[in-house]
């Protein structure tokens, strides 16, 4: 790095840690009351077995699955509305190609992996909330 230079920004810098996870078979009222409970925007949904795909059930999934057609959220089940297979990102990726990848597809969040494991999310708020990008 030349003088002047700032250092790279890393996606692990700028990841929310805690990951909360849900079981595909629960309903979409008890993904609801744990986002509601834990004031986020959606929920990782958990593996079947270890070969399985992770998934991810978000807010926009649960209005686009039950509001608009009008379905009870007690008889829906997690897996009928959730995206899967989740795109991830490494966690030392460049900060910069993780906000062009959100840009370009629209995404609001993407969960961070690091050897095999994800270790965290990363959303378009937590770059806008990080200061050492917006500082």
């Amino acid at each position: 790095m030349s003088a002047g230079q700032k250092p790279v920004i890393r996606a692990r810098d700028v990841m929310r840690a805690r990951l909360l996870t849900i079981n595909g078979m629960a309903t979409v009222k008890e993904a609801a009351d744990k986002m509601r409970a834990e004031h986020v925007s959606c929920l990782l949904v958990e593996k079947r077995n270890p070969d399985d795909a992770w998934a991810i059930v978000t807010v926009r999934d649960l209005i686009q699955g039950v509001i608009l057609p009008g379905r009870p959220a007690a008889d829906v089940n997690v897996f009928e509305v959730m995206t899967k297979p989740v795109i991830t990102v490494p966690a030392d990726m460049d900060i910069r190609y993780v906000a062009r990848l959100l840009h370009n597809t629209g995404m609001g969040r993407v969960p961070v992996e690091e050897n095999g494991e994800l270790v965290g999310m990363i959303s378009l708020s937590s770059l806008i909330l990080n200061e050492s990008i917006f500082g």
